[in-house]
């Protein structure tokens, strides 16, 4: 037996049989051409051709997991449509006198290292998708059918083109896939009745693939590096996509703890399903509100599908970064009223924009920073800026007229902070009222607590705003000084610190000296090795992802 260590990135167990996906060869011949304009128009057919192929990609997703889980491919169809992409392409043609394909590949090559030099890691992520994307146009100039075909029918030859639905089972079974990487195209075309689970060598929690690989329910492990081995194909394997680890021709007390595991694990997804409609409470009364974070109006269904009890994250700057132009007034109203009027009488906690740090938006021209994540950012651009925090603030108060909305200010470092977002908020109401507009007077502020200066003010805090929700993210990269984005510093961004949990458990506290409530909305809150942690130090409201609301609900109520 083989073991190998990795990152989960998808939580299950998967056992069966290795099929490994070699590497795609992305060489490409460089030609002189005596016809640049017919190249070019080559180049424009293929693009034309790559983006149809992207269309019926995002529809089948879209059909499969919903319009939220395709928006990815959205975007890579803008990049492909992209005037600079296209610009630097045919600029290699024409100065170069260079064949279409080398084009691509060379323009792919050095969008891909701009990106990858840029401080943003939504950025950095970029270089991987502009290389799927032209891998896609290279295929259709090389003349390799996507597997995707217009009709949606699977084509060509899965494992030349990279695509993996095609070529992991031809002879009907099973199997768990290692690859040295896989684009999100790739991933969103698996076959879930063929594919068990996913083991990469690159790769990271945050990527597309690791996202889809969640959304689709299937174990994945990523960052084994060297480990890889092609040689591993044909042998049995056995992933646990919740501690990362990969065991290669498990022995036979291996195989039989993990079979044990796989049948608790799907003999408590059916207790789970019993459990909706059930008050999130322990065994002796004391009661916890369970709600769930979102980032788009969309994922309104997977809250109610989930039996969250409301929403106690509405990452409303998702509403920003997804488009090339400020959100006007009526775009968010739209957007916050869906989502308020979808849920009824749940409460709706929508966080004002927290744009900045690692999640940059180009229409806000914000100055490049060597620390960004102590920069300008969340509140600090809301306040600087109120014409733009104004609009969201009209947006947010007309749709509390359709339902149980509250508001939640990013970032306080101080009372100063609140109070100025309440004078902001205060003519917004009052712009209101002059123009008859209806909205909820009596609409609920609260503050997130990310910094060890909110935790320390918390009461004077308290005095002010009606809720407190911790971002343990950020409180943990703040109070620990390391840096979240830099994976150098993972062993170091302990969020299970005694240092973290005193904060949290300070500004539990303070809320209810001054009788506010508490909630956690950051990944700890769904981190069920602490729920006994939150329960004893009196959390009263948990807010996490939707899928893992039955199982935090589950845990609570066996308290």
């Amino acid at each position: 037996m083989r073991t190998i260590q990795g990152v989960s990135v998808s939580a299950g167990i998967a056992i069966g049989t290795v099929r490994v996906l070699a590497a795609v060869d992305y060489a490409v011949e460089r030609r002189l051409i005596d016809d640049p304009q017919a190249e070019m128009d080559r180049f424009r057919a293929a693009r034309d051709t790559a983006v149809a192929q992207l269309k019926q990609l995002r529809d089948n997703v879209a059909a499969e997991f919903g319009e939220n889980k395709a928006e990815l491919f959205d975007a890579h169809r803008l990049m492909l449509q992209d005037p600079d992409y296209a610009e630097c392409v045919e600029g290699l043609i024409a100065q170069d006198k260079v064949n279409a394909e080398f084009a691509v590949k060379s323009a792919a090559e050095q969008f891909a290292v701009m990106f990858a030099a840029m401080d943003s890691s939504t950025m950095q992520a970029r270089a991987a998708d502009v290389k799927d994307v032209s891998r896609r146009v290279m295929n259709v100039l090389q003349g390799k059918r996507d597997s995707t075909a217009q009709d949606g029918s699977v084509q060509g030859d899965a494992v030349q083109n990279g695509i993996v639905q095609n070529g992991i089972a031809q002879n009907g079974e099973s199997h768990i896939i290692f690859a040295e990487d896989l684009a999100p195209s790739d991933t969103a075309q698996l076959d879930r009745a063929k594919v068990l689970g996913l083991v990469t060598a690159k790769g990271s929690a945050n990527s597309h693939t690791a996202i889809l690989a969640r959304t689709m329910g299937l174990p994945a492990i990523t960052g084994i590096g060297d480990a890889f081995d092609p040689a591993d194909d044909g042998h049995v394997a056995v992933i646990d996509g919740t501690s990362g680890a990969v065991f290669v021709d498990p022995d036979e007390a291996t195989l039989t703890e993990y079979r044990r595991r796989k049948a608790e694990a799907e003999e408590h997804l059916s207790l789970l399903r019993k459990l909706k409609g059930k008050p999130t409470e322990t065994k002796s009364g004391q009661r916890v509100h369970l709600y769930a974070n979102i980032s788009r109006p969309s994922d309104a269904a997977a809250v109610l599908a989930n039996d969250a009890e409301g929403i106690g994250l509405f990452r409303s700057e998702f509403l920003y970064l997804e488009r090339e132009d400020w959100p006007t007034e009526e775009f968010q109203f739209d957007a916050y009223g869906q989502v308020a009027q979808e849920m009824g009488d749940r409460p709706v906690i929508i966080r004002t924009l927290d744009i900045g740090a690692d999640k940059q938006v180009d229409y806000f021209n914000l100055s490049h920073e060597d620390n960004p994540a102590l920069g300008y950012r969340a509140i600090r651009i809301c306040l600087t800026r109120p014409e733009i925090f104004k609009v969201q603030l009209r947006a947010l108060l007309r749709a509390s007229a359709y339902g149980n909305i509250a508001i939640m200010l990013p970032m306080i470092t101080s009372v100063q902070e609140v109070r100025d977002a309440k004078r902001i908020l205060e003519e917004a109401k009052s712009e209101l009222r002059g123009e008859r507009i209806d909205f909820n007077e009596s609409i609920q502020i609260g503050v997130m607590i990310e910094t060890p200066a909110s935790v320390i003010m918390a009461g004077e805090l308290a005095a002010e705003v009606d809720f407190f929700s911790i971002g343990t993210n950020d409180l943990t990269q703040y109070t620990l000084a390391c840096d979240r984005q830099n994976p150098s510093l993972e062993r170091f961004a302990d969020p299970h610190s005694p240092a973290v949990l005193r904060m949290i458990q300070m500004t539990i506290e303070a809320a209810h000296r001054h009788g506010i409530w508490c909630g956690i909305c950051g990944e700890l809150g769904a981190d069920l090795s602490l729920t006994d942690t939150f329960l004893r130090l009196g959390i009263d409201e948990l807010s996490v992802s939707p899928t893992s609301v039955l199982p935090l609900r589950n845990v609570i109520r066996n308290h």
